[in-house]
């Protein structure tokens, strides 16, 4: 896993619309410039590939639902609708203030769709968890739509946005969000036995002396973190949350102690790779991540059903 991720990151920096010849990482060039801008797409990449592969694997375990992803619990939808309604109700711009909003729109949605799911008998149950996100999800989707209906400045932020990409951010953009990355994924792992008793059922949690309703929110915090910062700052990628997870449990199985940074690492690789693939396909155009982690996700998915291992 190591290794793939080191040739990914090195992939990364070197190929694209132009070459760039491994001397130049060690010498001074004309290709400074574009190493630096690489340099600066490979760290996001791995920053949010890393998030985007933990989260999926915490949700996962969290719903006990094998489709689970962010967009499942509407963290998507509400990172969606923050930024909209903030270009439009609070003239707000730029990179940065984009991140804010999406972050916050995340952790409404997560609390909103928890809040949801826990009107009535038995709680927040992951069957439960699973119809407010997708009635949240498409709320809020709705909203969104209306909104950039009626503001053309929001319609052009979102359409870029929705896409998926981790081009044209720069280093303070990176410097900023690492520290959130590294403080969700260190929560990740140190939640991976949770997480283990969690998937074993509620009841089977609680007879191991877990208080289901205090890991559920810590679980879901993480998700927040990690998922929500992420899909901030990139958007919408797709299927590295949902395949990820699965081609390690297939090699691995089920205990989120081995789980969980394997999908970290393998979910940093395949970001990097679709990313990379995405700007050799077309030169000297590119194909952004968001679409490329979809098109390389739908085969995997499927292959995934035909051999029937979609089940935790």
């Amino acid at each position: 896993m190591l290794a793939l991720v080191l040739v990914a990151a090195v992939a990364s920096v070197l190929l694209g619309s132009r070459l760039i010849s491994p001397s130049a990482l060690f010498h001074d060039g004309p290709d400074r410039t574009v190493l630096e801008v690489r340099a600066v797409r490979t760290a996001l990449g791995l920053l949010v590939g890393t998030a985007l592969g933990l989260a999926g694997a915490c949700m996962q375990g969290l719903t006990r639902n094998p489709l689970a992803d962010p967009g499942i619990l509407g963290i998507n939808a509400g990172a969606a609708l923050a930024i909209v309604l903030g270009i439009s109700y609070l003239g707000v711009g730029g990179l940065q203030a984009y991140v804010v909003l999406g972050l916050i729109g995340a952790a409404v949605a997560s609390v909103a769709v928890h809040a949801i799911a826990g009107i009535g008998r038995d709680g927040a149950t992951p069957a439960k968890l699973t119809v407010a996100g997708a009635a949240f999800a498409a709320a809020a989707s709705s909203w969104t739509v209306a909104v950039q209906l009626v503001d053309q400045t929001a319609l052009d932020v979102m359409r870029r946005w929705q896409v998926g990409s981790i081009g044209g951010r720069p280093w303070d953009m990176v410097v900023t969000l690492a520290p959130i990355f590294l403080v969700g994924g260190l929560l990740a792992l140190a939640l991976s036995r949770t997480l283990n008793a969690l998937a074993l059922g509620d009841e089977m949690a609680q007879g191991l002396g877990r208080h289901t309703t205090r890991d559920r929110l810590l679980v879901g915090l993480v998700i927040v973190l990690l998922a929500g910062t992420a899909t901030a700052a990139a958007g919408p990628i797709a299927f590295v949350g949902l395949i990820v997870p699965h081609l390690v449990r297939t090699r691995t199985g089920s205990d989120h102690r081995h789980l969980l940074p394997l999908s970290a690492g393998y979910g940093a690789a395949l970001v990097l790779l679709a990313d990379t693939l995405g700007r050799v396909v077309l030169p000297p155009s590119e194909v952004q991540v968001g679409i490329m982690t979809a098109i390389l996700g739908v085969p995997f998915f499927l292959l995934l059903v035909r051999r029937g291992r979609m089940g935790l």
